[in-house]
């Protein structure tokens, strides 16, 4: 059995800069003041929205405040272009353009792996939200980003020299999950908007699947390069395209990296700018390709310290600074890790006496992640929390 070691720190390579944020723009374009942005935003709908989450996650399940707040968080930021964070290898001068120039469909939302996400949580709110959501005001936004002019020039950007690591894994897996959720949709949209990405998921489809069998470890971090919460997105995925031969591929180098992981040290996270836990997310991934028998014996060696009587487990992470874009993905741990610990109850057997102590653990983190959200934020949060608190609120990893 393979022992797993101190977590590593690692980050994302290129050209990164942070903005502060004074303003911002509403879906019509107009410029609002970063107070009236958020502020009042949640102001309209945070007393529905507070008493719900007052009473645990099944009030706020039924409560059509989450839905507002979350897709209006994205409509605010998937057609703003600055501040903005461009990561790619430039091969000349003609490589240096605006986000919107480059990424014609996904410039918003301060980078390129956020904007994919903001724009899967609107056609998961879509799918899911009923009547509780702009639903026109979506899907307007969704056709203005999905042209087929937009996805021709992600296209022409993802296919430049030198670019083959492009958003691997973290925004290749973002991406397949929007056009999971496009396909699972029964809007007439839904469809014209996948004919236009399939040529785009054709790519990154092939790029995994080239990479896959050249990657001789996983990556154990706690930020996008992360591999496991990755290959979770990718295998839901697979099931839903039903895509066999990806899924077998995926899930044989899934094995070959985890299955014989033991002893996880979690009392090592988190890492000061996590959003993603290594030890959670492995178990998450690990609970989709055994059975239950074999999750529960597995679990038993990765987390030997979790029993039944376990207390204070593991504790929410604390920000600092919600204006420190790093500093902040503490928030979308807190989140990240609730889903994650949902998803092993979910997969362990129903009278397994470790699940009370990981309820406890769920809702504190849920807790905590979901005040960050539904209270105010800075744009180095609200700019892809939404899509964290809805991936969350609607057991997208689950359902």
């Amino acid at each position: 059995m393979r022992k797993v070691g101190h977590v590593s720190l690692c980050f994302l390579t290129g050209i990164s800069f942070f903005f502060s944020v004074n303003a911002s723009s509403d879906t019509a374009g107009h410029t609002i003041p970063y107070s009236t942005t958020y502020s009042q935003v949640n102001a309209n709908k945070n007393s529905d929205v507070s008493a719900a989450n007052a009473h645990g996650k099944s009030a706020i399940k039924h409560n059509s405040g989450y839905k507002k707040v979350f897709s209006d968080l994205a409509l605010q930021c998937i057609h703003q272009e600055y501040p903005n964070i461009i990561k790619h290898t430039m091969s000349s001068d003609a490589d240096a353009k605006t986000p919107k120039a480059l990424y014609p469909a996904f410039y918003g939302c301060l980078d390129w792996h956020s904007s994919v996400h903001g724009h899967w949580l609107l056609v998961r709110l879509l799918n899911t939200g009923g009547d509780d959501i702009a639903i026109d005001t979506i899907i307007a936004s969704l056709n203005k980003s999905f042209s087929q002019r937009n996805i021709e020039g992600e296209i022409a950007t993802i296919q430049r020299p030198n670019n083959k690591a492009f958003e691997r894994p973290y925004g290749l897996a973002w991406f397949l999950q929007l056009t999971g959720e496009l396909r699972q949709s029964s809007l007439p949209e839904a469809a014209i908007w996948m004919s236009r990405l399939k040529p785009l998921e054709d790519i990154i489809v092939e790029r995994i699947e080239s990479w896959l069998p050249k990657l001789a470890y996983p990556i154990r971090t706690g930020e996008h390069s992360q591999t496991a919460f990755a290959f979770g997105l990718m295998l839901d995925w697979s099931r839903i395209a039903n895509n066999e031969s990806f899924e077998v591929l995926l899930m044989s180098r899934i094995k070959d990296y985890y299955e014989d992981d033991t002893q996880c040290p979690i009392h090592y996270e988190p890492s000061g700018q996590d959003f993603l836990s290594p030890c959670l997310a492995e178990a998450d991934l690990m609970r989709r390709v055994l059975s239950e028998k074999e999750y529960g014996k597995w679990l038993t060696d990765f987390f030997p310290t979790l029993t039944s009587t376990s207390i204070n487990w593991l504790e929410p992470a604390t920000v600092t600074d919600k204006t420190d874009g790093k500093l902040a993905h503490l928030d979308g741990l807190n989140i990240s890790r609730a889903w994650m610990i949902e998803g092993i109850i979910h997969a362990l057997d129903t009278n397994d006496p470790r699940i009370s102590a990981l309820q406890k653990v769920m809702k504190a983190h849920r807790d905590a992640g979901l005040n960050a959200v539904l209270e105010d934020m800075h744009y180095m949060g609200s700019h892809w929390l939404g899509s964290f608190a809805s991936y969350l609120e609607t057991s997208r990893g689950i359902e």
